[in-house]
């Protein structure tokens, strides 16, 4: 069997030598975890993506994009499967939200160039302090569901959510998961466990809407993708039940954490970039 990437092509021969097999079984523990902590609370990205890049330094920026979402959309359709089992959603609002976030990922991935990335972090990192200290300061946010009915404007303003943030999720990506969850419970009043269910319906298609762009161009390494969507099930299997069994409070806690690491990673992103 062969597979082609970046230029490249491997035997299952090859794919034996030169430390290929440690470095598939290395991805496949990073994609475990990422598969965990996007189930809970979303920013499985932030642990799969460094990991692909520090493992396969060789290949493209595009190419290693392509397998990241190759492997993290199966395990987000995963997770969204298990809390569906427990979590009843609002079709109503999910469904048109995530229609939207689907058209506007294409186009966020499509003019991923056109954006220079050192004007996106500073405002991302701005909104992702000022999710963090709504969070602390509002001690009861997220831990009770009680959704507002959805109406016209509840459902325009679902589709203006998935817009925005599958264009951003398409365009640079880290904290997705995160920014629906918060977003979800702050417009609509749900809980963190239905607010993670539906972030993970619209995550999934902003996945998939990326891999309609990366596939066709031959910019995902299957030798390395299909193993590790394997161990991001597993991952978002493990995660999704942790988030059910403990409960909203648990998951807000693992909200804050996670946030709190997205902000050190961007900040410190940004300052790397301003002394180089």
């Amino acid at each position: 069997m062969q597979h082609a990437g970046a230029g490249k092509t491997y035997n299952a021969g090859m794919f034996l030598e030169n430390g290929m097999l440690l470095t598939l079984g290395c991805l496949c523990f990073f994609s475990f975890m990422a598969g965990m902590i996007d189930a809970a609370v979303g920013g499985g990205g932030l642990i799969q993506t460094p990991a692909l890049f520090n493992f396969l330094p060789n290949y493209s920026a595009a190419t290693l994009f392509g397998t990241n979402k190759m492997s993290s959309a199966v395990g987000t359709l995963s997770a969204a499967r298990s809390y569906l089992k427990r979590v009843k959603l609002p079709w109503n609002l999910v469904l048109p939200a995530a229609a939207t976030a689907f058209v506007m990922s294409f186009a966020g991935a499509a003019t991923v160039n056109a954006i220079p990335k050192a004007y996106i972090r500073p405002m991302v990192l701005v909104l992702l302090i000022v999710m963090a200290v709504y969070t602390l300061w509002k001690k009861d946010f997220g831990k009770l569901h009680k959704p507002v009915a959805i109406g016209r404007r509840e459902m325009a303003m679902g589709m203006a959510i998935g817009g925005a943030i599958g264009f951003y999720d398409g365009l640079f990506g880290p904290g997705t998961g995160s920014f629906l969850i918060f977003l979800f419970i702050r417009c609509f009043a749900f809980d963190f466990l239905h607010a993670s269910a539906a972030a993970k319906v619209v995550n999934l298609t902003t996945n998939v809407a990326a891999l309609t762009f990366f596939i066709p161009t031959g910019n995902v390494l299957f030798q390395y993708a299909i193993p590790m969507a394997g161990f991001n099930v597993l991952g978002a299997m493990a995660g999704s039940w942790i988030a059910m069994k403990k409960g909203a409070g648990f998951v807000r806690i693992l909200f804050l954490l996670l946030t709190s690491v997205l902000i050190g990673k961007l900040g410190w992103d940004m300052a790397v970039s301003w002394l180089a």
